[in-house]
């Protein structure tokens, strides 16, 4: 197991290396690696280097949209790492070992008002979909650049580096939901690729100091499902939602869930409002 820094030249500089025969010789390795490759469900069929195809878009209704709304999606397709109540303050990342709201957000006031909540830890692995999106109807505020280190985020990794998530360079995304006071918060952590966190709704987030902490202006009103940014390998997606959500039916760790599937539920009945 290799760290971050090491590998991160060599994957950066394969995966943008533009060369279509060089491309679809290692989208097979991929596929024969990963197993989960599902190409079919891509808006193009051909890939110009590695980076466009993590990166690829899917075609209309592949990921359909639960419309039920006390129900919050799954931002992206990935696996159930961990799932829970936030309790004191703490988030499981593995068994025996945990991080903390405050060193995840570097926002105290977020992490106040999400202290009781509920959340969902989710990997993209280097084959799913890598573009990610807003669970529910609502405004994204201030958006927190985070730098770090690029550590992958591996099942094997996560079992033996301790805070692993608050180590990555990550963004930190807190979102008004539509129609109620509750707070969500995305939180997607880089990997392997140095600053491969890419978020085109987010004005100014390419000219920011990418080795400085730094609070990028943000009052960005989104619609259910609305894409909000995409990675440039694979990756993981915290989702954050405070007290008065838990987690969908049969939500679980080591789960599989897509993009637009329930993933979080309200307890109290949503308020019907126009949207924002």
């Amino acid at each position: 197991m290799l760290p971050g820094p090491l590998t991160a030249p060599v994957v950066a500089w394969l995966s943008r290396w533009e060369q279509p025969v060089a491309a679809a010789l290692l989208i097979r390795v991929l596929t024969w690696v990963a197993g989960d490759l599902h190409l079919e469900e891509a808006a193009e069929s051909q890939f110009p280097s590695m980076r466009a195809c993590f990166i690829r878009r899917l075609r209309p209704g592949a990921r359909p949209i639960d419309d039920d709304q006390q129900h919050l999606v799954s931002p992206c397709d990935g696996q159930i790492m961990a799932a829970g109540p936030v309790v004191n303050g703490l988030l499981v990342q593995a068994k025996g070992l945990t991080y903390t709201l405050d060193d995840l957000l570097k926002d105290r006031a977020l992490a106040a008002r999400c202290v009781d909540g509920v959340f969902v830890t989710l990997r993209l692995t280097p084959a799913m979909y890598h573009r990610f999106h807003v669970p529910d109807t609502a405004t994204m505020r201030d958006v927190r650049h985070v730098p770090g280190a690029t550590w992958n985020v591996n099942p094997p990794t996560v079992q033996w580096l301790p805070r692993l998530y608050v180590r990555n360079t990550r963004a930190v995304l807190p979102f008004t939901l539509h129609g109620e006071p509750s707070t969500m918060v995305l939180v997607p952590v880089g990997a392997i690729l140095v600053s491969g966190i890419v978020l085109p709704v987010v004005p100014g987030w390419d000219e920011r100091d990418r080795h400085a902490q730094c609070v990028v202006p943000c009052s960005t009103p989104l619609t259910r499902g609305d894409e909000v940014g995409y990675f440039e390998h694979g990756s993981t997606v915290i989702v954050i939602a405070s007290r008065g959500v838990v987690l969908a039916e049969g939500v679980a760790t080591g789960q599989t869930v897509r993009m637009g599937e329930p993933l979080l539920r309200r307890v109290a009945a949503r308020v019907p409002l126009s949207p924002p």
